[in-house]
C-alpha cells in the first residue's frame, strides 16, 4: 500500500509523477486561510510530508500522528523544530550541496550592485537623470583588490571566497566556528575573531546559519565596528541582523551601503524604511532561485523524502540519530 504524502508546493510535473508513482499525494499549491483546515485534516494521515516556506508548529505536527519523514526543499531548516521531531522519530530532510554555486552566484552579485551602485544608478537613467559625464556624486566603489569578510565559512562562504579570491583579487578573512584549512591553503583566507573581520573587511558577508547564538549577530554595536566606508551584505538568515540598527548605520553612515537578500520578516513589507534608502541593495530572497537549481532542489526533496520513507537516512537527513 503506498503511503500517504502531502505535498505544500508546486514542483515540476515529472517530479510529481515519480513522486506520485510511490505515494499516494495529497497536494496543496501553498498553505493559506482558505485551504489550510483541509491541508490539516490531510496531515492526519500523512506519512510524509514535502514543502517549504512553512512554519511547521506545535499544531501541525499534532494534527500529524503517523508522520515519518518531513522534506523541505530548502537547505536551511529554520521552519522545524528538530528537538521535538527527533523526539517523535521523524526524519527531517533537506536538499544542501546543490545550490552552494547559485548562492554564491547571488551573493556576489550583491557585493558588485552594493559597491557600484548598480540598481540606485540604473534608476536615475530610467528617471532621465543622467545629463551628461558624470561626477564624483555618482562614482563607486572598487571591488577588486579590497577585503571581503565572511561570515559563516561553510559551502556558501567557500564558494563566495573563491569568486572573491580567484575572480577579484580580493583578501579573504573569515569568521567561523572551526578552521577551514582547505580555504586557508588554497584561497590564503584567515580565520579572525568576529571584531577582526567587522573591523578589517570592506565588505562583510554573512552567510552564517540562524541558531540562538546567531540571532541578531549584526546589532548596533557589530555595525559600529565597521568602517564607514564598508559594504554589510546578508545572503544568509534575515534574523540574524537587526533591521532597526541596520537602517540607523545606514542613515547615518556608520556604513557606506548594504545589499540584502534575505529579512526578519518576508515579504519585506513595503513600509520598511530599508525600500526608502538608496544606499540598499534590496532582493526578494532569490539566492537559489534560478530555473536549473531549484528544479535539482525539488529533485533532490523529492528522492529525500522517498528514501526516508524507506527508512534510508544515509543522505541529507539533518537528524540521522533518530535510527539509535
Amino acid at each position: 500500500m503506498k503511503p500517504n504524502v502531502v505535498l505544500y508546493r508546486k514542483i515540476p510535473d515529472d517530479l510529481l509523477a515519480k513522486l506520485q508513482e510511490q505515494c499516494q499525494v495529497t497536494y496543496f499549491d501553498g498553505i493559506n486561510a482558505d485551504n489550510r483546515a483541509a491541508f490539516i485534516k490531510a496531515l492526519a494521515e500523512a506519512e510524509g510530508v514535502i514543502g517549504v516556506g512553512l512554519q511547521f508548529s506545535d499544531e501541525l505536527m499534532a494534527a500529524a500522528p503517523k508522520l515519518k519523514a518531513v522534506s523541505t526543499i530548502s537547505v536551511g531548516y529554520d521552519d522545524f523544530n528538530v528537538a521535538k521531531l527527533s523526539a517523535r522519530g521523524i526524519a527531517l530532510m533537506h536538499t544542501p550541496g546543490v545550490l552552494t554555486e547559485t548562492t554564491a552566484d547571488t551573493i556576489f552579485t550583491l557585493v558588485l550592485c552594493a559597491a557600484r551602485r548598480i540598481t540606485e544608478l540604473a534608476e536615475k537613467v530610467k528617471q532621465g537623470e543622467w545629463q551628461g559625464s558624470i561626477g564624483p556624486d555618482w562614482y563607486g566603489s572598487n571591488v577588486h583588490g579590497k577585503t571581503i569578510g565572511i561570515l559563516g565559512m561553510g559551502r556558501i562562504g567557500y564558494a563566495v571566497a573563491k569568486r572573491a579570491h580567484f575572480g577579484f583579487g580580493m583578501n579573504v578573512i573569515y569568521y567561523n566556528r572551526s578552521a577551514k584549512p582547505e580555504a586557508e591553503q588554497q584561497l590564503n583566507a584567515k580565520r579572525c575573531s568576529l571584531d577582526e573581520v567587522l573591523a578589517e573587511a570592506d565588505f562583510v558577508c554573512n552567510v552564517l546559519p540562524l541558531m540562538p547564538e546567531t540571532r541578531h549577530i549584526i546589532n548596533r554595536d557589530t555595525l559600529a565596528k565597521m568602517k564607514p566606508s564598508a559594504f554589510f551584505i546578508n545572503g544568509g538568515r534575515g534574523a540574524s541582523v537587526d533591521e532597526a540598527a541596520l537602517v540607523e548605520a545606514l542613515k547615518s553612515g556608520v556604513i557606506k551601503g548594504a545589499g540584502l537578500d534575505v529579512f526578519e520578516k518576508e515579504p519585506l513589507p513595503v513600509n520598511s524604511e530599508l525600500l526608502s534608502l538608496p544606499n540598499v541593495v534590496a532582493l526578494p530572497h532569490i539566492g537559489s532561485a534560478t530555473h536549473e537549481t531549484r528544479y535539482e532542489m525539488s529533485k533532490m526533496a523529492v528522492e529525500n523524502l522517498l528514501a526516508a520513507l524507506k527508512g534510508d537516512l544515509t543522505k541529507h537527513c539533518v537528524n540521522p540519530d533518530i535510527l539509535r
